[in-house]
């Protein structure tokens, strides 16, 4: 059957279409996106805004004649932080699903952190043995590790790419002030989740996902020929960490000239290198493999699951 997922992100409003049997590989078909930055649309106290609302239903629009066109046979709609801790985030969800026509999934961030970790499980497979995971979104930052399909420890904190830009890196450039705040920022909010980490075994793999880490490590990870065409990556903490002032330095609009960093992830990228260099130092990560399977993938796979025990 034709399955589709459709991720209301911080970010994106993104669908993912693929061909889907029980006990085979979703194969993909479709990708579509509409770049939203919902961080950008809240007001002081914290709801979105009338602007902020109705990007979100062109978007979901959009998204839901595209899954007409492509054949989808059944459509997942899921949100995720930024719908989710909004002030008006009831009302938003309710006109939400008036367009789609359906219930709205909307996803903790615990819950966000093990449909990833079932994601890049299925991916790297049982002999990777015990695996640390990164997921960095525009509203949240997931860290999970377990050996199993479901994590051992899932933990979710705003810490998201969009959300450090706009609260701490607004200007541009932001000067290294400001990229220290939010350094010593996202070390005390990640300082409790190490140490709760720190009681799991080591992890034989460690493993970035999400648009965000798969660009810095196009951009800071070794230099191999056919990087682009190849499925994983490597990103070392010690050349993210000699990216970051540079990307700091040059102008948003410029740094979709870089490799790896496309015009969607030019306005939070530095607040997203500055998080993961912060993540991987806390944990005690010295380089991680890149995911191309994520959220959405584990979304994805739930439901083929779902449906076989149902069928």
């Amino acid at each position: 059957m034709r399955l589709g997922v459709l991720d209301i992100g911080s970010n994106t409003v993104h669908l993912l279409v693929a061909d889907a049997r029980p006990g085979g590989r979703p194969l993909a078909t479709t990708s579509e996106k509409s770049v939203l930055r919902l961080m950008r649309y809240l007001d002081d106290r914290g709801a979105i805004t009338d602007a902020g609302v109705t990007a979100i239903l062109r978007a979901v629009r959009k998204a839901k004649r595209v899954a007409a066109q492509e054949g989808v046979a059944e459509l997942v709609a899921t949100a995720t932080s930024a719908v989710r801790e909004a002030r008006n985030g009831p009302e938003v969800i309710a006109r939400i699903e008036d367009v789609i026509g359906q219930p709205l999934q909307v996803l903790g961030g615990a819950d966000e952190a093990r449909l990833t970790f079932l994601a890049v499980r299925r991916w790297f497979g049982w002999s990777a043995g015990r695996i640390l995971l990164f997921d960095i979104g525009g509203g949240s930052l997931e860290i999970a590790g377990g050996s199993e399909e479901l994590p051992q420890a899932a933990e979710s904190v705003p810490l998201g790419a969009g959300r450090m830009t706009i609260g701490f890196l607004p200007k541009a450039p932001p000067g290294e002030r400001a990229l220290e705040r939010l350094r010593g920022h996202a070390a005390e909010v990640l300082r409790p989740v190490a140490k709760r980490f720190a009681k799991l075994p080591r992890p034989d793999h460690v493993v970035g996902s999400s648009k965000t880490i798969r660009s810095l490590a196009r951009l800071a990870g070794p230099r191999r020929p056919g990087w682009a065409e190849m499925e994983r990556g490597m990103l070392p903490r010690e050349s993210l960490a000699s990216w970051i002032p540079v990307l700091a330095r040059i102008p948003a609009t410029a740094r979709q000239e870089l490799p790896g960093i496309t015009a969607d992830r030019t306005f939070q990228i530095t607040a997203g290198a500055v998080v993961l260099h912060e993540a991987m130092a806390s944990l005690g990560v010295e380089e991680l493999e890149v995911s191309p399977w994520a959220l959405r993938e584990g979304v994805m796979l739930r439901r083929i699951e779902e449906l076989e025990i149902r069928g």
